[in-house]
């Protein structure tokens, strides 16, 4: 098992990104969570990961806290919750926002999360209860900076990579600025969609 990887990041392109440790690449996927809070490209970077073994695949999935870890390998144990859709669970919930959601059984604030309907956010709230709890502060291990793409349509492109539709995805852009950098962008929509 993988469990944490320190190195170079070289590539950064939501939601993957590839780290260099001693000359090997290593393809990572992250939440929006911890890609907000990525270094530069060329800059060291340390994260949390969980290697998910498929028939077709062996996929890497990046973290930028413990939390954020232990988040993603409570929401893969419900049914009907893969990877990639807690991937993007946590992209639109931090694990405190899941956690609280959960505890107050918001199903409304869960349905908002791509690829998760009414009846998943149930039984979320079912299989979850009492398993999360909110932590401290996130991103202590991870160095600070910010992404700087300026272009609404590559925030799309990113709704879209984490599963929202076309049509959600452009309504959530409208009244952006034109310039607004990606990761902001991102969570500026991303917070129009859980209205």
């Amino acid at each position: 098992m993988i469990s944490r990887l320190r190195g170079t990041l070289i590539d950064k392109t939501p939601p993957q990104i590839v780290i260099d440790v001693n000359g090997v690449g290593y393809e990572v996927d992250v939440s929006m969570q911890t890609f907000y809070a990525l270094p530069a490209l060329g800059e060291t970077v340390q994260l949390y990961t969980q290697l998910a073994v498929r028939e077709d695949a062996h996929l890497l999935f990046g973290f930028a806290d413990l939390a954020e870890r232990a988040t993603f390998r409570q929401l893969v144990k419900v049914s009907g919750i893969g990877a990639k859709t807690a991937l993007g669970i946590l992209s639109a919930l931090s694990p405190d926002d899941l956690a609280a959601a959960i505890a107050s059984e918001d199903v409304k604030k869960l349905s908002s999360a791509p690829s998760v309907g009414k009846k998943t956010a149930e039984r979320m709230i079912l299989e979850l209860r009492g398993k999360l709890t909110v932590s401290g502060s996130l991103k202590d291990d991870l160095l600070h900076a910010t992404a700087s793409v300026d272009n609404s349509e590559d925030v799309v492109s990113t709704l879209l990579a984490l599963g929202y539709n076309e049509k959600e995805s452009r309504l959530a852009v409208k009244g952006l600025a034109a310039d607004v950098d990606v990761s902001e962008g991102v969570k500026l929509a991303l917070k129009n969609l859980m209205r």
